[in-house]
């Protein structure tokens, strides 16, 4: 998840964060989304109708220049990552983008930015930052955020769990994690945790990539892959039916569009975004990525975190 790993001082460093995993490395077909070309939005973004009352209450400027800016980190499959081609921005924050801009009677213009520069440049650079950005105290203090998905850790296994996988006890298993991912620490803290009750270690196998860990879990060499939810999600749907998540997500927590604090802006997408769950628009974007199940039903502005 693309959490804060501490408070900084300053606004502009207190969101220098990177995201827990880039899960788009080369890696075979049966888990890389490139090569496998990548899922395509199920929906046609012509059948969707302008929401005039959400349009209504976009602010002028916008609304005059037909744009809405939005600034996305593109090395984050599923959410937002770049196609086969390296240039064009594909993934479920890239079609919401698009949407949501229909919706407005406007056109999304993606524009693949720095992670840790798009809360600075909301406002001037950027009209709304869409990029899997949890939402925390720190990040309230400066920008509005509107919740859409919940993110947290999964663990996808072969099909028909044969290792008998049991979220609430692994001690004793073989977890597959990408390396520097906070479920690398995660995954070697429970096994501490096993050795200091008495039981059988967690033997973690730390992988170039998430698609590499997943790769290994379908050819048996780990029984398990722990992940970001939507990035297990993805790696189940890619698999060709060789793997499936196993018990809930574990330290779920909501993501949020970003917008200027106070803006007319963050009221129109508000309600732009509300049109798009209610009328199923959101779960069809999320259900071509894998992540259906991180769908919110309720685009509520600055929730308590």
């Amino acid at each position: 998840m693309r959490k804060p790993a501490l408070v900084a001082a300053l606004a502009t460093t207190a969101f220098a964060l990177t995201a827990c995993t880039t899960a788009s490395q080369d890696v075979e077909a049966s888990a890389d989304p490139s090569a496998s070309g990548a899922a395509e939005a199920s929906f046609d973004l012509s059948t969707i109708e302008v929401n005039e009352d959400a349009a209504a209450l976009l602010p002028a400027d916008i609304a005059e220049s037909g744009v809405l800016r939005v600034g996305m980190e593109t090395t984050y499959a599923p959410a937002e990552f770049l196609d086969a081609d390296g240039q064009t921005p594909i993934g479920y924050d890239v079609d919401l983008s698009q949407a949501l801009a229909a919706s407005l009677g406007l056109e999304a213009e993606v524009q693949t930015a720095a992670f840790d520069s798009i809360i600075p440049g909301i406002g001037s650079k950027y009209d709304a930052g869409i990029s899997s950005f949890t939402i925390t105290p720190e990040r309230l203090e400066v920008v509005d955020m509107t919740q859409y998905f919940t993110a947290g850790s999964s663990l996808a296994v072969q099909t028909g769990n044969p290792s008998g996988i049991d979220v609430a006890d692994l001690c004793g298993t073989t977890i597959a994690v990408q390396t520097g991912t906070i479920q690398e620490s995660e995954a070697a803290d429970m096994s501490a945790t096993c050795e200091a009750d008495g039981a059988d270690a967690i033997e973690v196998l730390s992988y170039d990539s998430n698609a590499d860990a997943a790769t290994n879990v379908v050819g048996g060499k780990a029984d398990a892959l722990f992940a970001d939810s939507p990035v297990a999600g993805y790696a189940v749907s890619q698999a060709d039916g060789q793997l499936e998540l196993v018990g809930d997500a574990l330290d779920a927590a909501p993501q949020g569009i970003v917008t200027a604090q106070g803006s007319d802006l963050t009221v129109a997408l508000a309600a732009a975004l509300q049109g798009l769950m209610d009328d199923g628009t959101l779960e069809q974007i999320l259900a071509a990525w894998g992540t259906e199940s991180g769908g919110l039903t309720e685009a509520e502005v600055n929730p308590a975190s």
